[in-house]
């Protein structure tokens, strides 16, 4: 008994998923396809296929642009948009014949067409990606250094589509990511990192001085920036010490000044004047004071 209680559970089961499924289809609904991932090179061609299996008369295209709003790309048999002049529909595919890195993104295609169940809907999620090659990076070389200083060179690009590495030339020749490696960096002591533009000289020598140029590289193309020189002086140091004996004698001229000052009571003079007119203006006060009392007392 509790067998076939068993049996008749798991036949009720599987008419109720039978039903369930024929129930979603007449209403349109299916799990969309795998989901596909399409590369172009900015600026050549690229098809978007919408793999849905058989076109009809009936069959009712749309295809959309997802994103934080969702934008018509084909609709009502018309491509739409900026799309109408560089793109042409092969069946249910769009072919963009010019793209550009603002075209990157998602896309969904929706085809419905009716059918004995009611009405079909196939979906279809194509992501875009748009590789974009590196534009003249921006370099920041130092006119000028200190030799023993640190000092760091830069390399940029904010365009290239996979993210570029940056290579640093000095005289036109390619220096090495190992400075002990490098024929150009015997006597140099830096670190270049490939992923950030950076070239960086712990101590930087006179041997160091030279034209340095940055070059920008992904899987779509390369550029390289102007080269700029960077002349790097020794330390003057006896220029220094010139300054500070010109400061120290100076110093010791106006010490020498005052010496001579207070010894001839230059200072002294100035302070009897001072308690001298104290004096009077106190003798004037006093008088004053006696005038003032001598009319009172008459």
């Amino acid at each position: 008994m509790a067998r076939r209680s068993r049996h008749r559970l798991l036949l009720l089961l599987l008419r109720y998923l039978v039903v369930a499924l024929g129930y979603h289809k007449a209403y349109g609904f299916s799990a969309p396809k795998d989901h596909q991932v399409v590369t172009a090179i900015e600026y050549q061609e690229v098809i978007l296929a919408c793999k849905y299996p058989k076109k009809t008369i009936s069959s009712r295209l749309e295809w959309k642009k997802l994103g934080r709003s969702v934008s018509f790309v084909y609709y009502q048999q018309a491509l739409q948009g900026d799309f109408k002049d560089r793109a042409e529909m092969i069946d249910f595919s769009i072919r963009i014949k010019n793209v550009t890195r603002t075209d990157a993104g998602k896309y969904r295609c929706e085809v419905s067409a009716p059918s004995e169940q009611g009405q079909n809907l196939e979906e279809d999620t194509v992501t875009l990606e748009v590789l974009v090659a590196p534009a003249v990076p921006t370099c920041q070389v130092p006119n000028s250094a200190l030799s023993g200083t640190v000092v760091e060179l830069r390399c940029q690009d904010k365009e290239g589509n996979p993210a570029p590495e940056y290579t640093w030339f000095k005289d036109g020749v390619p220096l090495s990511e190992n400075p002990k490696l490098g024929s150009q960096s015997a006597n140099s002591s830096y670190t270049m990192n490939t992923k950030s533009g950076t070239l960086q000289f712990n101590t930087v020598s006179k041997l160091d001085s030279g034209e340095y140029s940055c070059e920008a590289r992904n899987s779509v193309g390369h550029r390289r920036c102007p080269g700029k020189r960077m002349q790097v002086d020794d330390l003057n140091v006896s220029g220094i010490i010139a300054a500070v004996v010109v400061v120290a004698l100076v110093v010791s001229v106006c010490g020498l000044g005052v010496c001579y000052a207070q010894r001839k009571g230059y200072f002294s003079k100035e302070t009897s004047f001072q308690k001298s007119s104290s004096a009077s203006k106190a003798t004037t006060m006093s008088e004053n004071d006696f005038k003032h009392t001598k009319s009172f007392i008459i």
